[in-house]
């Protein structure tokens, strides 16, 4: 489900699967019949179960305070496809768009591709029709049979390892490993965040036998923390604040930082810190109103740097939170991590083919002051409505549902 894909499908008659089918033959067929377009750009490639997209908004925000051009290309939707392919940090335009479905279409890959891989072939001719500086490129699901794994780049990153997407990548650690570790490229640096035993051996393995340098957080790079934090990796930085919260962020921040150095691109100080003071992503722990978040944790992993964040953020502080979520996910397990720093649950229901209902999430949920309430007669769902801090969290699908929502009410 991409928003707004079907506008461009049907201007330009062009028909493609909405089903996930990893594998990388018919994206790789459709490129060639473009010229491939992905040939010649500066790639930093990003895996990882969560941070992908903070990773590489630090990323995008540091190579910008630099003077570099940009190109980024990542998923989901925050709105509609358009903020999935930014140039220089602006959702791309109709007009691009236009350009690259006018070249798909003329080239007869109608038919050939689901959607996402779809878009994928959109994003790299909108590169190659710009040539940014630098494009960041943000695996989908997994990392080895992922439309984007048609790139040799500078640097390959991996920000996490968790169980998610279980159906598609498998039940372990070490499989799920496997697949994020398909998006390594024989003597090409690798960039990771730390990582359970099981995932680490993994991609180890995977490094060893590419001639990969392997720089790991907690190993080769890390972040000290006192009054200032400090980068220590191939390079050194400090700064004074931090726009993203929570002590995740931080280690998003050095693992965008390292990947940079990895690539390449020399890094001054005050840039830097400059950058990691602005950058900013939004749905995560962005406060839209006095005392209200939204944050776009889905999984337990994502739960659990949420709970972490609201401890560092608010100590000794019960939040009430507003969940709605995908039923493809651990509901259980992800509602289980937010129980510790919960005072009640709201769970509500949101237009989307895979979402769960409020009634499925409350049976979920093993903690006793919960409710559901529905979007079209609750109308203070995005109101602190008490002097306790209130979060929105879940699927990004529901945090743009409800801004969709009360925009139009």
């Amino acid at each position: 489900m991409i928003p707004k894909l079907d506008e461009y499908k049907e201007r330009w008659d062009i028909s493609s699967d909405s089903e996930i089918k990893p594998g990388l033959d018919h994206v790789k067929e459709a490129l060639r019949r473009v010229g491939n377009p992905e040939k010649g750009l500066n790639i930093i490639h990003v895996a990882g179960t969560n941070g992908k997209g903070s990773t590489v908004a630090f990323m995008e925000v540091v190579l910008k305070e630099h003077g570099f051009r940009t190109g980024v290309f990542s998923s989901p939707a925050l709105v509609d496809l358009h903020d999935q392919i930014r140039l220089d940090g602006l959702p791309v335009s109709r007009t691009e768009l236009d350009a690259a479905f006018r070249c798909i279409k003329e080239n007869g890959i109608s038919g050939l591709l689901t959607d996402f891989e779809l878009l994928t072939v959109a994003a790299f001719l909108v590169f190659q029709r710009n040539a940014p500086d630098y494009v960041l490129l943000e695996c989908g699901m997994g990392g080895e049979l992922d439309s984007t794994n048609v790139v040799t780049p500078l640097v390959s990153v991996i920000t996490s390892i968790a169980l998610d997407h279980e159906g598609f990548l498998g039940t372990t650690l070490t499989e799920i490993a496997g697949h994020k570790a398909g998006i390594i490229k024989g003597g090409v640096p690798i960039v990771t965040g730390s990582l359970p035993d099981e995932a680490e051996t993994v991609i180890r393995q995977r490094a060893e036998g590419l001639d990969s340098p392997w720089n790991c957080f907690g190993v080769d790079f890390t972040v000290e923390t006192g009054e200032t934090e400090r980068f220590v990796g191939s390079a050194s930085f400090e700064w004074q604040t931090r726009r993203m919260k929570g002590p995740h962020q931080a280690r998003n921040a050095a693992i965008a930082l390292e990947a940079l150095l990895q690539a390449g691109i020399k890094l001054d100080r005050s840039s830097v810190a400059t950058a990691i003071s602005k950058a900013q992503l939004p749905f995560r722990f962005q406060e839209i109103s006095e005392g209200v978040f939204l944050d776009g944790a889905h999984n337990p992993a994502a739960a659990k740097a949420l709970a972490d964040t609201i401890q560092t953020e608010f100590p000794g502080e019960k939040v009430d939170f507003v969940i709605g979520m995908l039923q493809t996910k651990d509901i259980q397990k992800t509602l289980d991590e937010l129980i510790p720093v919960a005072e009640s649950f709201t769970f509500i229901s949101f237009p989307h083919p895979q979402a769960a209902s409020a009634e499925q999430l409350m049976e979920s949920c093993r903690y006793s002051t919960k409710r559901v309430t529905k979007l079209e007669t609750d109308s203070i769902i995005l109101t602190r409505g008490n002097t306790r801090k209130k979060i929105v969290a879940g699927s990004l699908y529901l945090i743009t549902s409800l801004l969709d929502y009360y925009e139009l009410k």
